[in-house]
């Protein structure tokens, strides 16, 4: 008997295997040095696409931020030119005339500041929410094209991440960093310019603190970026648990697993918050620190400068207007630590969305894309090879020739190679080796287009998308009239169900299709690949999910489905078979039988072992 394996085991066993999928890449990057720079390089090079259609409206922004800096630097030095000059006028003269000019052009600035700062806020926000924009549709326009085989390892839960919480990071850095970044650089070189202008030896005390600041800036660096990228890997492994445990909740509900996902999840959020939190300590050191110097800088402009206020070296309203500054100087550097967060957690965003738009499209579209001008849907196979993992061949060298408009029926064991078969022809994927064609050209010639024009395949899966029912079977042939898609619900048996419910075919089908049943969902399926009309049609377990009234219902529908169509069927129930010119016995992707179904039953091999076994199973 086997011990128990313990909730913190799975936890830890789920971790780990989610934490591998999500940074295999990643990690195996960090390890040396060339591999960081390409990742380095790969985000950058993102970024830069981001903002290169923005160039001038980026420049135009930082223009403002410079007014805006200069019209912000100005208060403390009217302040200086008011004590030593304006004050002492009215004491010894009763002249006015400077602190009203000083008046007006407090006034000019403050009006000047307001202003440059809405139209950065505003312009700044279209310019941030344009480039999000633009990579939202070009992540998910790659997604859209990345093959199956990327989707198969890729869950839906990382596919979520990317769309969700690594935009939200990239989003906080164009709207809330960029102008941090800028106006902390732009309030820093002024401010040392002024301050070395009006009292260079002041200006070089209040310097002194920057080796300080450099080396705690250096350090912060180093450990935030590995903080950041930790809480970005435990987020990413949060979302992907929660998305892949609601999207099995029936699941979850049916074999009473709350309690234990419940640990599951706790933990994984528990570890988020600690990667968090570590994150935030980090950042509470850098931010306390630079408070810190920044307060001992002050105490030291303060004591010396007094000194040289005592001596006659300097004026009051230069000490005034130093300890102004310092103010304005050590708050940028503090805005420039928290834009460092915001980077660190939107470079840890970047690098795994480039990986995205960087990855490799394994089936893609031809250079010169060929197509089919008199389509007959002859489907063949020459000496073809595949596998999923090169130590096991599905195909290991398959021949095979489908006239135009014959039934062929693949029959065989669990992992002979049919599903195989039926994804080479719909191109999901490509051989290793030998060639595919319909209608004699080889498929990786073919013009995306009229590859889906021409071949369709329906699997058990029996998806529907968010809509109605009329819209569902319009996929098939989008811009169909209603005509055309009662015509085709009525040719596949769907039309008397759909009639019959509350809003016939406006009925909404929910989420999935979860207002109909199994067998509702793949007959509206079948009217979709009829209106479609394809030269060749995949059926890969496609009556599975239908009982016994509805199969035969189907059955008779598909006659007249594929009437002078090329159609390649796979199927356990041998009734489905039934209606194939040809039936394709496979084993270890090699053909066994070929034939007839009658004739095979009449010979006594594998395929007649196989009928008796499902026939006896309907006694």
């Amino acid at each position: 008997m086997t011990a128990p394996v313990k909730h913190d085991d799975k936890h830890v066993a789920w971790r780990g295997r989610a934490e591998s999928v999500e940074a295999e890449r990643t990690s195996a990057e960090l390890d040396d040095a060339a591999a960081i720079k390409r990742l380095r390089s790969r985000s950058r090079s993102l970024l830069g696409w981001m903002m290169r259609p923005h160039r001038r409206a980026i420049a135009f922004l930082v223009g403002i931020l410079v007014v805006q800096n200069f019209a912000s630097m100005a208060a403390p030095i009217l302040v200086m030119v008011a004590i030593d000059s304006g004050i002492p006028a009215v004491r010894d003269d009763g002249d006015y005339s400077i602190l009203v000019g000083i008046g007006v052009a407090f006034a000019v600035s403050a009006v000047l500041e307001y202003v440059s700062l809405r139209l950065y806020i505003v312009q700044s926000a279209k310019v941030g929410n344009a480039m999000l924009y633009a990579l939202r549709n070009r992540v998910f326009w790659k997604f859209q094209r990345l093959s199956v085989s990327f989707h198969e390892r890729f869950t839906s839960g990382r596919v979520t991440a990317r769309q969700s919480s690594d935009m939200e990071s990239i989003r906080e850095m164009t709207e809330n960093g960029m102008d941090d970044l800028v106006m902390a650089g732009l309030n820093i070189i002024t401010i040392t310019v002024v301050m070395l202008v009006i009292d260079p030896l002041l200006a070089a005390v209040t310097l002194l603190t920057f080796p300080l600041m450099v080396m705690l800036a250096k350090w912060f660096s180093r450990v935030s970026a590995i903080a950041y990228r930790r809480a970005r890997e435990t987020v990413a492994v949060l979302i992907v648990y929660f998305v892949e445990s609601m999207g099995g909740i029936r699941a979850v509900q049916a074999y009473r697993r709350e309690e234990r996902d419940k640990e599951i999840f706790a933990k994984l959020n528990t570890d988020n918050r600690h990667a968090q939190a570590k994150g935030h300590h980090q950042n509470a050191f850098m931010s306390g620190g630079m408070k810190g110097i920044g307060h001992l800088a002050t105490v030291v402009v303060l004591l010396f400068g007094g000194w040289q206020v005592m001596q006659g070296n300097t004026g009051v309203g230069v000490l005034a207007a130093f300890l102004l500054y310092m103010k304005r100087f050590f708050d940028p550097l503090n805005e420039l630590v928290q834009f460092y967060n915001v980077l660190q957690s939107a470079t840890a965003a970047l690098e795994k969305l480039s990986g995205v738009v960087d990855e490799e499209i394994e089936v893609a579209e031809p250079d010169e894309p060929r197509s089919i001008e008199c389509p007959r849907g002859e489907v063949r196979f020459d000496e073809v090879e595949f596998y999923y993992r090169e130590d096991q061949r599905v195909l290991p060298g398959l021949s095979l020739h489908i006239p135009g408009g014959q039934t062929v029926a693949l029959v065989g064991a669990t992992g002979a190679g049919k599903t195989t078969v039926a994804k080479l022809v719909s191109r999901f994927y490509d051989p290793r080796g030998g060639t595919i064609s319909l209608d004699g050209v080889d498929l990786r010639d073919l013009a995306e287009a009229d590859l889906r024009d021409n071949v369709v395949m329906i699997t058990q899966e029996n998806f529907l998308f968010n809509g109605t029912i009329a819209e569902n079977i319009e996929l098939g042939k989008p811009g169909a009239t209603r005509e055309e898609i009662v015509e085709a619900a009525e040719v596949v048996g769907a039309h008397e169900f759909i009639e019959a419910l509350p809003d016939g075919y406006d009925t909404h089908v929910r989420k999935r299709g979860g207002r109909l049943s199994a067998g509702q969902r793949q007959l509206v399926v079948f009217a979709r690949a009829f209106l479609a009309d394809p030269r060749v049609l995949i059926l890969d377990e496609a009556t599975s999910s239908l009982d016994i009234p509805s199969e035969r219902l189907v059955q008779r529908a598909l006659r007249t489905i594929l009437a002078d169509r090329t159609a390649i069927i796979i199927a356990h129930r041998l009734s489905t078979v039934e209606i194939a010119d040809r039936v394709l016995v496979l084993e270890a992707g090699r053909i066994t039988e070929d034939g007839p179904p009658e004739a095979l039953i009449a010979s006594g091999g594998d395929y007649a072992e196989l009928h008796r076994q499902w026939e006896d199973s309907l006694v």
